[in-house]
């Protein structure tokens, strides 16, 4: 007959619970593995110093996702406030650390353009006060949750605040003819990062947080986070030639360098 543990133990149920637990999680440590190799990659090849923004920004995400968020939910459990308080805290540092990213991505594409990146630079800053403003000014229909509110209000306006400035920092380097393959990756990868977020809250907020929407948000995020990896990953690996000279800018120079020899 055998023993009816092992048949207990290979039943269906057995069997539907552990692929419910590798979706569940299987993203999770996708994106932490990820993360890691990432951060070992620019290490190893000693890319701090044109990557160092990119590589603080992926050193976050594995301290404050892989590890701090991993402890709370495992010491206090996935329905704990204090894993809720963790979480929007962490997701709000996450967000700050989003919009320094690209800050430093606009820096980086106007490197030749002092003058556009002073006006880019007030620009940023102006548009961080406008988000602290708008998310602050919600707060007096709702007193009552001061801190919550407004921790869940900033976090949400500035994740769509930054798909919006990454969207013109794509256009910014069309416009300029940036030659930097390695920033249009860059670029790539976090709007697919900020995809994620801006899509899930958009649905909470039109089906009004039904549950398929928050399903669908848990799933979205960390799928999202693992295709801003892998551009990421895909752009140190193949090192493309970095030029930060606008490709219009060369072919002047060459028909200058070309132009005395036909007089």
């Amino acid at each position: 007959m055998g023993d009816p543990g092992e048949v207990k133990r290979f039943s269906p149920d057995s069997g539907s619970l552990m692929l419910q637990k590798l979706v569940t999680y299987g993203p999770y440590v996708a994106s932490t593995f990820l993360q890691v190799a990432l951060v070992f990659t620019i290490l190893h090849r000693r890319l701090w110093k044109r990557l160092g923004d990119v590589l603080l920004y992926v050193t976050a995400l594995l301290l404050i996702d892989g590890a701090a968020r991993s402890f709370v939910l495992h010491e206090y459990g996935f329905s704990s406030n204090e894993y809720a308080y963790t979480f929007w805290l962490t997701d709000v540092l996450l967000a700050l650390a989003s919009f320094l990213l690209v800050c430093s991505l606009f820096r980086r594409a106007c490197r030749n353009e002092e003058k556009m990146w002073r006006f880019l630079r007030l620009f940023l800053a102006l548009v961080l006060i406008l988000v602290l403003g708008i998310s602050s000014s919600s707060l007096i229909h709702n007193y009552e949750n001061l801190f919550s509110y407004f921790i869940v209000e900033f976090q949400q306006n500035l994740y769509f605040t930054c798909l919006v400035l990454n969207t013109m920092l794509y256009i910014l380097m069309q416009q300029t003819q940036n030659a930097d393959e390695e920033l249009g990756l860059l670029v790539t990868g976090m709007g697919i990062q900020f995809a994620g977020p801006a899509a899930s809250l958009a649905l909470a907020y039109l089906t009004r947080g039904q549950e398929f929407s928050r399903s669908l948000a848990a799933y979205l995020g960390p799928l999202c986070t693992i295709g801003m990896l892998l551009t990421w990953f895909y752009a140190v690996t193949r090192m493309p030639q970095v030029s930060s000279v606008p490709a219009r800018d060369e072919r002047v120079k060459a028909l200058e360098a070309v132009a005395p020899r036909n007089a």
